[in-house]
This record gives structure tokens, C-alpha cells and sequence, in this order.
């Protein structure tokens, strides 16, 4: 299993501030859905920073996101490990299938990949 990226969750209602304040730093917004906007850094693509009103799908607001290659080994180890499943394994709408876990120190890990 490899490990695609990285991404800082940032539970926050000001989405349009955020985007200008993290545009002066030169980030740009790939995505938004409403509930979550993610911004990037356009020579570094995979350095970027999400920010989120709340989950569309699941009970909490995960801390961070790792993109892995395979999904369902990364969920298949943490389950055989003992470790707390925040939210189960499911494929979204918007084209991932993700799971969030709990780490040692208590941050919601959203485990995800692209479909």
C-alpha cells in the first residue's frame, strides 16, 4: 500500500476568507462541494489544505486525509489491528471510497481512494 497524499481538514464556516487568505500564499482552490473546499499549491499539486463546515456523510469531521492506492488493504489492516472505525468503509458520490479511523492520539483520519 502506498500513500498518495496528505491533506490538513480544517473544520471552518469561512470558506471564502480562507480562500483568499491561503491565496496569498499562492494556493488555488481545487475543489469545492459546498460542505468541503480544498485548495493546492499549483507547482506543487499534492501540497494542499481542505476545509470543511462539517462531514456530508459521517458523524464527525475528520482531522487529515490520506489518499492511499488501495483502500480496502489499508481498511482490511486497520480492522486487524484493533484500531477504532470512526466511520465504515463506503463509496461515495463524489467518486471515493473511504473509511475514518482513530489514531493513538485521538485525530479522525480520513482513509480514502479515488475510484
Amino acid at each position: 500500500m502506498a500513500v498518495r497524499r496528505v491533506v490538513p481538514n480544517v473544520q471552518s464556516e469561512a470558506v471564502q476568507e480562507n480562500r483568499e487568505f491561503y491565496g496569498l500564499l499562492g494556493f488555488e482552490e481545487v475543489m469545492n462541494h459546498g460542505w468541503i473546499m480544498t485548495l493546492a499549491s499549483p507547482s506543487h499539486p499534492t501540497a494542499q489544505v481542505s476545509f470543511m463546515a462539517g462531514d456530508k456523510t459521517a458523524p464527525v469531521t475528520p482531522d487529515m486525509s490520506v489518499e492511499v492506492d488501495d483502500v480496502d488493504a489499508a481498511y482490511a489492516v486497520m480492522r486487524e489491528r484493533g484500531a477504532e472505525i470512526v466511520h465504515p468503509l463506503q463509496d461515495e458520490e463524489w467518486g471515493v471510497r473511504r473509511f475514518f479511523v482513530r489514531d493513538p492520539s485521538g485525530r479522525v483520519v480520513n482513509v480514502l481512494g479515488h475510484r
